[in-house]
């Protein structure tokens, strides 16, 4: 079953195109307020980011901003599909284009495990 909330949620990159900043050390922590959703994200190239938009049912759809290690900054739009995990965590399969540069892809970031 999927979540009511992502509120409060931490996520981890698992996997994503070879175009995409996002890898395994950077970090996004969730927030929700109802349809409203947005978070805050680094680590790895991502120096800084920002990502604000809407859930409807198991799906989130955004814009990303950020600044990366070199100072550039870059922002792009992305769609997510919410699962959950064997083990309750939820995975957001993502599929996403750069807006400010060429290229897109497909990432899946998962909810870190604190156990």
């Amino acid at each position: 079953m999927v979540p009511a909330s992502i509120d409060g949620k931490v996520f981890v990159g698992v996997s994503n195109s070879g175009a995409g900043d996002v890898d395994a050390s950077t970090r996004f922590t969730y927030h929700q307020d109802g349809r409203s959703v947005w978070a805050e994200y680094s680590g790895g190239l991502v120096e800084r980011g920002h990502l604000v938009g809407s859930r409807d049912g198991d799906e989130l759809a955004f814009r990303y901003v950020h600044l990366d290690t070199e100072g550039r900054t870059a922002n792009g739009r992305c769609t997510s599909r919410i699962t959950v995990l064997v083990d309750g965590r939820i995975r957001l399969e993502e599929d996403w284009a750069w807006e400010s540069r060429e290229g897109s892809g497909r990432s899946v970031v998962e909810e870190l495990d604190v156990t």
